[in-house]
């Protein structure tokens, strides 16, 4: 989970540079979890590593099965550039 959620961290993180934004821009986060219960603590703990104090709103929702079986979890972003600078 850790590997994976770094990751998924970091790809968000690129993707919102590269549009001129930041991970302080984020204005929701939805994430969906193969084992919601058993590893959301350490997704929380990686996530904080990422995100800033103020947390977005944020849903995090446990399903059975993501785009591939390896795949433990999955983020959804919505940002919007200079939401963080204000």
């Amino acid at each position: 989970m850790a590997a994976q959620a770094r990751l998924a961290f970091a790809g968000v993180r690129s993707v919102l540079e590269a549009a001129g934004a930041t991970v302080a821009d984020i204005v929701e986060l939805t994430t969906f979890h193969t084992d919601l219960r058993g590893e959301i603590a350490d997704f929380v703990k990686i996530g904080g590593e990422f995100l800033p104090s103020d947390y977005p709103a944020w849903t995090s929702v446990g399903v059975t099965q993501l785009a591939r079986p390896e795949f433990r979890v999955e983020i959804r972003v919505v940002g919007v550039a200079g939401a963080g600078t204000t």
